[in-house]
């Protein structure tokens, strides 16, 4: 899955095709690790992404935009200063390293033309892009490494730059076929011939180890000292014709696809073999190959760190209302009996002609139990008696720990229906933060959590800026029918209290937390069946019953939603209702959103 050597190799390539003598427009940097470069080049513009993200660290051409943050950070400032303008003169990889080096020439304060150099390091945690002179001296880097972080190699301003050590590997580009047999017949014989390939020779990945194993022998499961002569010549032979592929710049991109499951698994710059059950979808271009790749995976791993803290504060606060239910449950457990204080209390009173002080104890009949009567006589009932209370002071303490056991019984439902409450709040905050997909949906779902009061504002105006809330989600029924659905708490008040108008119908899941959906009806009273049963399929979609069959979701006309005065966002109570039973169906839920968009690229 990482971009190796042989990745990094067919990227220069596209590289020097469409980059070289491009001119750098402009400079961005959207995350605090990633970096757009818009480069001009034979009539087209070029859009550049640079990332050193410790999950993701990739160069590839992109078409997607994100936002930029107001104030652009002292790096990009820096970038700009010493780029924009300049031209891209040369594109290479240093030894197959995972390392891209883009020389660029650009003129100086004094009108000089000089020399810079985007070094950019993809390997992992420890990726960073680089600003350096002609002299290699590091001008800048994304990531400072001090020797406090590192012992061995320190990346800061006035340094020197220096490569990465290569750890003893091989440049594989410099082998020959013999070199490669020696090297595998050296080997400790408990080790496997794909990770002998990986631990010797420089830019190859474990997946290209195993191809070469599979390819050579038809099996990636081989040790070394299992192997005779004749097929370590083989590994050999297979991986010298692979090299000599790259050496020719014959590549051929692959994106390997998990059909079953819907997702890209992993991709490579030649022939992936080794896999019977996944799908090979070839490219003309590395580039657009992980474009595709990253694009979702880049966006769900960022919004999974920025939403982090979050996701920890909904996790404490749910702990902390469910112990405290605990504790309200046995409470009222305790209480439960409290009717059998009051019966005691009254027995006495009837028959206090019948106690004297001194008694531990007294049997009465329980005239309470009218349906335990047999032969016309009533149940026998010993009530305990404290020997030092005279019978009326015994009476009156059984009524006061009635009293006292009704109030906390009443005092402990009300606080364990508002406990609930925010149990259900909690829940749908944790909903909307899984099914976030992008920052504003995010920094919406933190202001609500700081106006709740569930975090201390720090920075009164960082959330005053943002004004305009994201748009609900909208889709097309089959009946061409709009349809309506929150992504989160501020959007369902939203969608519900605003957008909506008394006749349309309103869904949500019941008692499930989700978001709220709405069929907008025009003052069409008769909505068909089809349209009702995808607008719940929406419902149970975007809840927590996602990956649930045969889901309850209730559905009414919006004049029958209220919100109670104070209640918390996304909090709704509604009544004249029906409900309908569905099974989320991600297909469905996708055309009925290709409608949405067919319809307005129409519209466009």
């Amino acid at each position: 899955m990482p971009l190796d050597g042989i990745v990094i190799c067919s990227l220069v390539h596209e590289f020097n095709n469409r980059l070289v003598n491009g001119k750098i427009d402009k400079i961005y940097q959207p995350e605090k690790d990633e970096l757009i470069f818009l480069i001009r080049n034979k009539g087209k513009s070029e859009r550049l992404l640079i990332s050193a993200s410790s999950n993701n660290p990739r160069v590839h051409f992109t078409s997607i935009n994100k936002p930029n943050p107001d104030v652009p950070p002292m790096f990009c400032m820096l970038l700009r200063k010493h780029l924009t303008g300049g031209r891209i003169v040369a594109v290479t990889q240093p030894n197959f390293e995972r390392i891209i080096r883009f020389s660029i020439e650009s003129y100086n304060e004094l009108g000089d033309l000089t020399v810079k150099n985007i070094i950019v390091e993809i390997m992992g945690r420890h990726s960073n892009i680089i600003l350096t002179d002609s002299d290699e001296k590091i001008i800048d880097s994304i990531k400072h490494v001090d020797i406090n972080v590192s012992s061995v190699r320190q990346v800061m301003p006035g340094l020197n730059y220096s490569t990465p050590p290569s750890q003893g590997k091989m440049n594989p580009l410099t082998c020959t076929e013999d070199n490669i047999f020696s090297i595998l017949s050296s080997q400790k014989e408990g080790l496997k011939v794909d990770k002998c390939i990986v631990n010797n020779f420089t830019g190859i990945s474990p997946l290209i180890g195993r191809e070469i194993c599979f390819r050579a022998l038809k099996n990636t499961d081989f040790y070394i000292g299992e192997m005779n002569t004749s097929q370590l010549k083989a590994i050999a032979s297979t991986m010298y014709k692979i090299i000599n592929e790259i050496k020719k710049e014959q590549f051929s991109p692959v994106l390997l696809y998990d059909e079953e499951n819907k997702k890209v698994v992993d991709f490579s710059s030649i022939m992936i073999f080794q896999y019977n059950h996944l799908m090979m979808e070839k490219a003309s271009s590395i580039n657009d190959i992980l474009d595709r790749f990253y694009a979702t995976r880049d966006l769900q791993d960022r919004l999974k760190q920025k939403s982090s803290d979050l996701l920890k504060i909904i996790h404490n606060n749910l702990e902390r209302c469910k112990k405290k239910l605990a504790i309200q449950q046995q409470k009222l457990g305790e209480v439960a009996n409290r009717e059998q204080f009051k019966i005691y209390g009254d027995l006495i009173t009837a028959n206090i002609y019948r106690i004297h002080q001194g008694m531990e104890s007294v049997e009465v009949e329980n005239f309470y139990q009218e349906d335990e009567v047999a032969a016309g006589e009533y149940p026998i009932i010993e009530i305990p008696l404290n020997p030092e209370l005279s019978p009326s002071k015994n009476a009156q303490k059984y009524f006061n720990e009635y009293t006292k056991a009704k109030n906390a019984a009443k005092m402990v439902t009300q606080q364990m229906k508002l406990n609930i409450q925010e149990i259900e709040y909690l829940e749908s905050i944790y909903d909307a933060l899984v099914r976030a997909t992008n920052e504003q949906e995010l920094n919406e779902i933190r202001e609500e959590l700081i106006e709740q009061d569930y975090i201390k504002r720090k920075n009164k105006l960082k959330f005053q800026k943002q004004t305009v809330l994201s748009q609900p989600m909208h889709f097309i029924s089959s009946d061409g029918i709009d349809i309506y659905v929150g992504k989160n708490n501020k959007q369902n008040d939203y969608l519900t209290l605003k957008l909506a108008r008394n006749e349309d119908i309103w869904f949500h899941t019941k008692d499930i937390p989700g978001s709220h959906t709405v069929i907008k009806t025009n003052n069409n009273r008769n909505i068909p069946t089809t349209t009702l049963i995808e607008a719940a399929m929406l419902a149970s979609y975007f809840s927590k019953a996602k990956f649930s069959s045969n889901v309850a979701v209730d559905y009414t006309a919006i004049k029958n939603v209220k919100k109670p005065s104070g209640a918390k966002p996304g909090m709704v109570i509604y009544e004249n209702y029906k409900t309908l039973y569905v099974t989320p169906d991600e297909k469905i839920v996708k055309k009925l959103s290709n409608n949405a968009k067919t319809k307005k690229q129409g519209d466009e």
